[in-house]
């Protein structure tokens, strides 16, 4: 016996398959128990195969039928937020615990470095959006130090990185991210947006990130900031900073105007960021996925030694 947790992945895809990987090759708390599709020509899916896990091409219902089902403790949905609906019924009535990687938001927003004690026992945790991973905690890092009024944050990625699970959730993603900008980043209203970028070669992933705030010491902000990108570097060592920490302050004498929400008296900090994958499986453009899987593989580690007892 290894003492570690059996998972299962549904979604054989980009994300789907990293994942995998990153399970058998770096968790020693988690053990690949099943991959799941619903193609029974997925490249995911033979890639499985031939790393002796256990697959289905039926889906969900396929899952249930095999043997390994009643071990599996945890369940990683990478396929899409219409379809995680289905999925999210199915573990719930088996008691199985799911974590989200769509952006279907059917459990409480989960960023690891922010509030991930805090959802720990929940059946169902949504892991937001690659977006959201990477820029939910530099908001989340101003409105420790400062109210946060507003927040907006800009996503570009290589469109080579976007497969059809991506493209096809777009408008879920905007929505996702801006619901958790609020809700886990602290900001009083939010905006996302995605951009793909067709670039030869493959950007990396960047975001920007915007920030309106109370006026505070400019230094506490940039500790703060400094201070979260280290904790994400913990588990997405390709998380950095592009530049220092930029701030720009409006005061009565000189309001920020702002279409649809009027003059703004405070500190704007613009924070860069670039992301670089692991390469454990995705190209090392593809920061945007690997930050996900990252995220929801060390999701996954703590729900096991938390509720399964999976060995530390």
């Amino acid at each position: 016996m290894s003492g570690k947790i059996k998972v299962a992945i549904i979604g054989p895809g980009n994300i789907g398959t990293d994942l995998m990987i990153k399970v058998m090759r770096t968790s020693d708390v988690l053990e690949m128990g099943a991959m799941v599709g619903v193609d029974p020509t997925s490249d995911g899916l033979a890639r499985a195969e031939r790393m002796g896990v256990t697959t289905t091409s039926e889906g969900i219902e396929g899952l249930q039928k095999l043997d390994v089902w009643a071990d599996i403790k945890i369940v990683f949905d990478a396929t899409s937020a219409y379809a995680h609906k289905h999925h999210d019924e199915v573990c719930r009535a088996a008691g199985k615990v799911i974590v989200d990687l769509t952006p279907a938001a059917i459990g409480p927003y989960t960023v690891p470095v922010v509030n991930l004690e805090a959802n720990l026992d929940q059946p169902n945790v949504n892991m937001v959006t690659c977006g959201g991973q990477a820029t939910i905690p530099m908001v989340a890092a101003v409105s420790r130090i400062a109210k946060v009024h507003y927040a907006e944050i800009i996503a570009s990625i290589s469109s080579k990185s976007a497969g059809p699970g991506t493209r096809a959730n777009i408008d879920e993603f905007t929505e996702t991210t801006r619901r958790a900008i609020e809700e886990v980043g602290g900001a009083g209203k939010g905006k996302a947006i995605i951009i793909l970028n067709p670039a030869e070669p493959p950007m990396l992933m960047r975001d920007t990130v915007f920030v309106l705030s109370d006026m505070v010491d400019e230094k506490l902000i940039e500790e703060s900031v400094e201070q979260m990108v280290k904790d994400v570097q913990s588990y997405v060592p390709g998380y950095r900073l592009k530049q220092k920490v930029q701030f720009e302050r409006f005061g009565s004498n000189n309001p920020l105007k702002i279409p649809g929400y009027g003059e703004f008296e405070g500190i704007k900090t613009s924070i860069y960021l670039e992301v670089e994958g692991a390469a454990h499986y995705l190209p090392a453009y593809a920061g945007n996925l690997d930050i996900m899987t990252s995220a929801a593989l060390g999701t996954g580690e703590k729900i096991a030694a938390l509720k399964f007892g999976g060995a530390a």
